[in-house]
């Protein structure tokens, strides 16, 4: 390798770590607490004590943060969004902060169930003191809506070294290649799609037992379903994938950890699955269900041993967002990197105009058609790629093999091949192994290791510009309803 090469890696290095993460045993009120020799002290340092017994095993979940100040409290970017409603309406900051407290006993659960057999207190004791803690912080209001913040998933620093208002150039003329090259495949007809191998389709279950966990609350208008109904729309909405199969990484699967040193993520293409979660947006200041389906494949092969894009695992994220009568009204797609984003809106909606600009926009290359009753969604899947070629709704599915539907959250926590618990995530929200050779060249973009695949909430889709794909005020930027 030589200098010139050698220095490029540095710096990609160098901006890669970033800036430091703020400690969020660092600022008050959980400073003072520390300080304290009351229970409300006891508990500040038993949250201490047991972070820094999850960091030191590496077993950290990444999806939402812990929030500065208040570390028995996490905050993902739905949550967020909703303080100045918190802070405008009485009695709603105290369900708002109950939202946070779900968020971090969900993700304590992961950490302790991957700690394993250590030396740390039940979850039930972590709950107490939440409580206790939520009691002692009760009038640190202002406080609170200033720390519960998401940091966005680029780096300031990577941009820097990267020369970003320069580098952005040649990266947005890249982009919109993509974008015509894309919406030459869509606009061509159906029969006239590539088939190296054979089409395999896959179908959902037919019902499920169970329904995923989304935040629900009157006080934001965030819709209160019922469990059989949820996992009836988790049914009804999953798509039919119609995938050009050459070989098995092609196929979708279940993931798991192989035996090995160390222990890789793998997919069991014998079991197909579809990982499923709900979350919410708004447009025009209505909440809206929506369903997140990620299909997993072992990897994409390489076109050519100079192939950037290639790597272990792969996949395809598909999201409905549904309107008030539970009928969709957008879809999106994006890869579990989240490069590709793509908008499918139905007629119940328009794009809004947006500015002119090199940042990454709106870029839908079809409008989709809601199922009739009968009918599936039906997605059109390269092989190798995998990449999106077309949307459609069709009745007639014919022969296809049945995917499950499982909890998205299962991921947080799979077991080892030799016992134990580990994330199919590490620490940093990517999945180890699958990381990218394209991470060499993109990285002056803002993104940590580009095209390695990531845990919900870590999703940056935008290489120009700024976007995340949990960000709940994405689709009202985007679209209006047609009136």
């Amino acid at each position: 390798m030589n200098r010139a090469a050698r220095g490029l890696l540095a710096a990609a290095a160098l901006a890669a770590a970033g800036c430091a993460t703020v400690d969020p045993y660092s600022r008050a009120p959980i400073a003072r607490h520390l300080e304290r020799s009351d229970a409300a002290g006891d508990c500040a340092r038993l949250f201490r004590d047991v972070d820094a017994r999850i960091d030191a095993l590496g077993v950290r979940d990444a999806m939402a943060p812990r929030v500065t100040g208040f570390p028995y409290l996490r905050v993902d970017r739905a949550t967020a969004a909703l303080r100045d409603e918190a802070l405008a309406a009485r009695g709603s900051f105290g369900v708002w902060s109950e939202l946070m407290a779900r968020l971090d006993r969900q993700a304590r659960a992961a950490e302790l169930a991957n700690a394993g057999a250590v030396d740390l207190p039940a979850a039930t004791a972590l709950d107490a003191c939440r409580y206790q803690l939520a009691v002692a912080d009760h009038g640190e209001i202002a406080q609170l809506a200033e720390a519960a913040q998401v940091p966005d998933d680029y780096s300031l620093l990577m941009r820097a070294v990267g020369l970003y208002p320069l580098t952005r150039i040649p990266f947005a003329a890249g982009i919109r290649a993509w974008h015509e090259r894309t919406r030459a495949v869509f606009a061509g007809p159906l029969d006239s799609l590539p088939v190296a191998g054979r089409l395999h389709r896959y179908a959902p279950a037919p019902r499920i037992e169970w329904a995923p966990s989304v935040a629900q609350s009157t006080a934001f208008r965030l819709p209160l379903l019922p469990a059989a109904q949820l996992a009836a729309l988790v049914q009804r909405h999953a798509p039919v994938l119609e995938i050009d199969t050459v070989t098995d990484d092609d196929r979708i699967g279940a993931l798991f950890w192989k035996a090995g040193e160390p222990p890789r993520i793998g997919v069991d293409v014998d079991r197909p699955v579809a990982y499923v979660r709900a979350a919410h947006t708004r447009i025009a200041g209505r909440v809206h269900l929506q369903l997140v389906y990620t299909f997993w494949f072992p990897a994409r092969p390489p076109e050519s041993a100079f192939d950037i894009l290639a790597g272990d695992l792969d996949g395809l994220v598909w999201r409905v967002t549904l309107d008030d009568d539970f009928e969709p009204l957008v879809y999106d797609s994006i890869h579990p990197c989240g490069c590709y984003h793509m908008f499918f809106p139905t007629a119940r909606v328009r794009a809004r105009p947006q500015p002119e600009t090199l940042d990454e926009g709106l870029f839908a290359p079809q409008t989709a058609t809601a199922p009739a009753a009968g009918e599936r969604t039906v997605l059109r899947v390269a092989n190798r790629t995998h990449y999106l070629q077309r949307v459609r709704a069709a009745a007639d599915i014919g022969d296809a093999s049945i995917y499950a539907l499982r909890d998205d959250d299962e991921l947080r926590s799979l077991p080892l091949p030799d016992g134990g618990r580990r994330s199919a995530f590490g620490p940093d929200g990517l999945v180890p192994g699958s990381e990218r050779p394209e991470r060499f060249l993109f990285w002056p973009m803002g993104i940590a290791s580009a095209g390695q695949m990531r845990q919900w909430g870590r999703h940056a889709t935008a290489f120009v510009g700024r976007r995340h794909f949990d960000d709940p005020l994405i689709f009202d930027k985007y679209f209006e309803r047609v009136k």
